[in-house]
């Protein structure tokens, strides 16, 4: 008898040592992908955050305007751009696994020209910045301050058409730790180069908008470097015509790999919108741009286990195994809430000290102190359905997805925080309530599809994706390469 129980607790203890060793394997492979990611998008988003962090303490009313500015135009554009970006990705992951490694340069310059046309399209936005924040109903005021931002976002926003499509060139061959290092430069420049052009050269607002144009676009100067100059052999053969075949299936798949990133992206920006015709709305678009801000770079963490999800998830469903892919998905998840938590509990703590980093003024600080229970909330469950979309992503269930994005937040968190915001006394915060309503409502359903789903069945069709990618390479590779 003692030999059995014995025999048990030794199983028992074998099996938990082997868990263990399993959680830490598949959280290597994990922060393997997760980390340059996670490096290069806080500190990218980070040099917008300090920018802001500049001006709050030049003028409440540029800070307000810069505030409409990057949450709405920028976030709107960069919303399209990404998403139009993560059809790089696909392509570049697909060419490199296929073997086709020099297409993943001539993908690259096709997303580049794609990109580029898209955004000088979309340049009115930025050109004509007082008129449209009138329409909208902005007051007097900080319509025109946004409106003198949006100009100097210009130069700015050209850095996107590069810096995303080569981040997503360098992940598919794995050489995204190189992201990270040129992303942690442009943060470390960023600071000085907003010091000298607004103190030292005294010139304000506009010093920190050219502050952060420059430092932006030493990352992409940082990129055309290490890949002109011969450190990705394979994949890059020089510019070629072959760029300008067959553009409208890059534009067809560039437009539906966006629909889904802009629906997230463009979600909180109608917050700031919907506060900007409250009373007292240069305080309310501040305190919200600020909190939002916070959100948005602890958001970064969770876009970049996203990544990860897609990249585990698709990687263990094309070896065929269904087990590890939902154990991957469980330690993710472990991981995202952990995170999660701890900067809940962080914001938590720091409450009112967080927006004295952003302005000087008492009554946006204490109107972001009244919003920090909110954002507490927001950034835990920002640390769980960025996971569950990354999941659903990498097992091709993006269609699903975006209906769930669509219904939950525009239909169910929009409507609900505008009644509860103009109906109700809670103003900014029934907005705000009615919004991480919207979330809620996401995560819940994506924890069901995602429990829901036959992962068995998910092998099987991934299998059947490879099979008829493979046999399209090898019965017609000119098809690959067009």
């Amino acid at each position: 008898m003692d030999n059995e129980i014995e025999t048990e607790l030794l199983k028992h203890e074998e099996e938990e040592g082997d868990l263990k060793q399993r959680i830490w394997d598949e959280s290597k492979k994990i922060w393997r992908v997760a980390l340059p990611s996670v490096i290069s998008r806080v500190c990218a988003f980070g040099t917008i955050v300090v920018t802001q962090s500049f001006i709050g303490h030049i003028s409440d009313l540029d800070l307000a305007g810069y505030a409409l500015v990057q949450t709405l135009s920028v976030r709107f554009v960069n919303g399209i751009l990404l998403g139009m970006s993560s059809a790089t990705e696909t392509l570049c992951g697909q060419a490199f696994g296929a073997g086709q490694n020099h297409m993943l340069g001539i993908y690259l310059q096709r997303s580049w020209l794609v990109d580029f046309i898209t955004l000088t399209l979309l340049l009115p936005i930025f050109i004509f910045g007082t008129q449209m924040f009138r329409f909208f109903g902005e007051e007097e005021l900080i319509a025109k301050s946004g409106g003198h931002i949006s100009l100097w976002f210009i130069p700015f926003i050209y850095n996107f058409v590069f810096s995303l499509t080569i981040q997503m060139y360098l992940q598919a061959q794995l050489k995204n730790m190189i992201i990270a290092w040129l992303s942690a430069l442009q943060f470390a420049i960023h600071i000085p180069l907003s010091m000298l052009f607004v103190y030292k050269l005294n010139m304000g607002t506009v010093g920190a908008m050219i502050a952060l144009s420059m430092s932006s676009w030493v990352l992409v100067i940082g990129e055309f470097i290490y890949i002109f100059g011969g450190w990705c052999p394979n994949t890059w053969k020089g510019f070629t015509f072959c760029a300008f075949k067959d553009m409208l299936p890059m534009v067809k798949l560039s437009v539906s790999s966006g629909i889904m990133v802009c629906l997230e992206l463009w979600y909180n920006a109608v917050l700031v919108l919907l506060a900007g015709y409250m009373a007292d709305a240069d305080i309310a678009i501040s305190a919200i741009s600020i909190c939002l801000n916070i959100n948005v770079w602890e958001f970064m963490i969770s876009l970049s286990l996203l990544g990860a999800a897609c990249v585990r998830v698709a990687n263990e469903l094309g070896r065929g195994n269904a087990k590890a892919v939902k154990f991957s998905i469980k330690v993710m998840l472990g991981t995202s809430v952990a995170i999660g938590v701890f900067f809940f509990v962080l914001c938590l703590i720091l409450g009112k000290k967080l927006a004295y980093l952003f302005t000087d003024d008492d009554g946006v600080a204490n109107a972001v102190s009244d919003l920090s229970l909110l954002l507490c909330f927001s950034i835990l469950l920002n640390s769980i359905s960025p996971v569950l979309s990354g999941v659903a992503i990498g097992a091709g269930m993006q269609g699903p997805v975006a209906i769930v994005n669509f219904v939950c937040f525009y239909l169910i968190g929009i409507p609900l925080g505008a009644l509860l915001g103009y109906l109700t006394t809670l103003a900014v915060k029934g907005i705000w309530i009615g919004m991480i309503g919207g979330v809620l409502i996401q995560t819940i359903v994506l924890v069901y599809m995602t429990w829901r789903t036959d992962w068995d069945d998910q092998v099987i069709k991934a299998s059947k994706r490879l099979h008829r990618f493979y046999l399209k390479s090898n019965e017609n590779p000119e098809q690959i390469h067009s």
